[in-house]
């Protein structure tokens, strides 16, 4: 895992407040997906904020992916998790185990308030009628994949050489971050939110609280 960042916690908690205010989504559900390249930090990002959220629970596509299918699984998503939560029911999903390259025994999601939905390919097409807020962690894909290969290391190296041409593929025929509320952006200081390509904040609903006047990274 990288090493994380110090964290503004007024970034988070404004954030928080503000998902929270957001209709529901699916069913009862908001669903909150947090996007990006491989390796630009969307894990650590994700758990800080559904912290945040009253730990609230956190969908994290790796286990929904699989040596087979790397970015086919929407199928799989949409009639294990998306369809029961908008009944408002528990969702049920087999995790995948990467070493062991099979799925694991059923999980439960329950139709929380809040859910938070993390991974390459949160923020695609099919799913996005489903979300109430699209979040892309906005740093560019070689800085990512640098980052994830060196944390993945050497024995992770043909994979990765995969997963490269496949997230390559898939954003380029299915693109998220044109589609994004928000964009998070790693500072020195925290974290960075800012309006995305389809979404606004207004002058009453400022996120970011960075220690200089700028707030910028």
């Amino acid at each position: 895992m990288p090493t994380p960042l110090p964290t503004s916690g007024k970034t988070i908690h404004n954030l928080a407040t503000r998902l929270r205010r957001l209709p529901a989504s699916c069913g009862p559900v908001r669903l909150i997906a947090v996007d990006g390249h491989a390796g630009s930090g969307k894990s650590t990002f994700a758990g800080r904020l559904a912290r945040e959220l009253g730990d609230a629970p956190v969908l994290r596509l790796d286990d929904i992916a699989s040596h087979d299918e790397l970015f086919e699984w929407t199928g799989r998503l949409l009639a294990q998790v998306i369809e029961p939560l908008a009944r408002g029911e528990s969702a049920f999903y087999a995790p995948y185990d990467w070493r062991a390259r099979h799925f694991g025994p059923p999980l439960a999601v329950p139709p929380a308030p809040v859910i938070v939905v993390e991974g390459v390919g949160a923020g695609r097409r099919a799913l996005r009628p489903h979300l109430a807020q699209l979040l892309w962690m906005d740093l560019p894909h070689e800085e990512s994949w640098t980052r994830g290969r060196s944390r993945d290391g050497e024995e992770q190296r043909e994979f990765w050489d995969g997963w490269v041409r496949a997230e390559l593929r898939h954003f380029t025929e299915d693109p998220s971050r044109p589609f994004a509320d928000l964009l998070v952006r790693q500072c020195g200081k925290g974290y960075e939110v800012v309006p995305g390509p389809a979404g606004t904040i207004g002058p009453d609903q400022s996120i970011t609280h960075g220690d200089g006047p700028s707030a910028m990274c």
